[in-house]
């Protein structure tokens, strides 16, 4: 005897009109911004510094005030001397309609995460209080000359990102900013150095093509040792 055919399902109710779409993206979209720093930006540029000291466990060597930024970072036209790129996010899309400095045209991305991030500091962070753009990371550079290339390049004094923002691809595009800021100069490279402890920042600049130069070292005269040269005759 052949089984009994199974019922045939019940129909499936049209979806109501106000329902979200299955297709609708889903996450915790993120909205970033990187431009040019101004001297109104001093504040922050500060307490990223102090921040990636305590990072490098090199406070004892912080001794950068507010006041030494303004007045040494702003002196000449971007990319001519001192720059400071900073990279800013927010739960809102960044207005795209905003005259730009005719040096750089700020760049922009959106980016859906999986979780919300958590910023206990962003009150600390916050150009304007009216609106939630909070300071999320910064890099800072300047030209320099390869006599081999004959060719000016960007060395990248700092560079760093606030830990809430980290491992979420920031790092990568204010790297990306300034390679492609060198690359639109026509400058002949990028270069920077790294603490040999930070296995992760290794990693990371490996993957975005950096090589790293084992046989160099870098050489410093600073503090009592520099101006002791003062006295010296040549």
């Amino acid at each position: 005897m052949a089984a009994a055919a199974a019922p045939p399902p019940p129909p499936t109710a049209a979806p109501e009109p106000n329902m979200v779409p299955q297709t609708s993206p889903i996450g915790h979209p993120i909205f970033s911004r990187i431009r040019l720093a101004t001297p109104l930006d001093v504040p922050f540029i500060h307490k990223l510094i102090h921040q990636m000291a305590v990072f490098e466990r090199l406070t004892h060597l912080f001794s950068a005030t507010e006041s030494n930024l303004s007045s040494t970072l702003f002196t000449s036209p971007p990319f001519k001397s001192f720059t400071v790129f900073l990279l800013e996010v927010s739960r809102s899309p960044f207005p795209t309609t905003l005259p730009s400095p005719p040096d750089f045209t700020p760049l922009l991305k959106t980016h859906n995460l999986d979780l919300p991030i958590e910023d206990p500091e962003s009150y600390n962070f916050t150009p304007d209080m009216l609106n939630d753009v909070v300071v999320a990371g910064f890099v800072l550079f300047f030209p320099n000359y390869s006599s081999f290339l004959a060719k000016p390049g960007f060395y990248i004094e700092d560079i760093f990102v606030r830990e809430p923002y980290r491992r979420k691809g920031f790092g990568s595009m204010l790297l990306t900013a300034v390679a492609k800021q060198a690359v639109k100069m026509g400058y002949g490279r990028v270069e920077w150095v790294v603490l040999d402890w930070n296995a992760n920042a290794i990693k990371f600049y490996e993957q975005m093509g950096a090589q790293i130069l084992q046989e160099w070292r870098v050489c410093r005269l600073a503090g009592d040792a520099l101006l002791a040269f003062d006295n010296v005759s040549i």
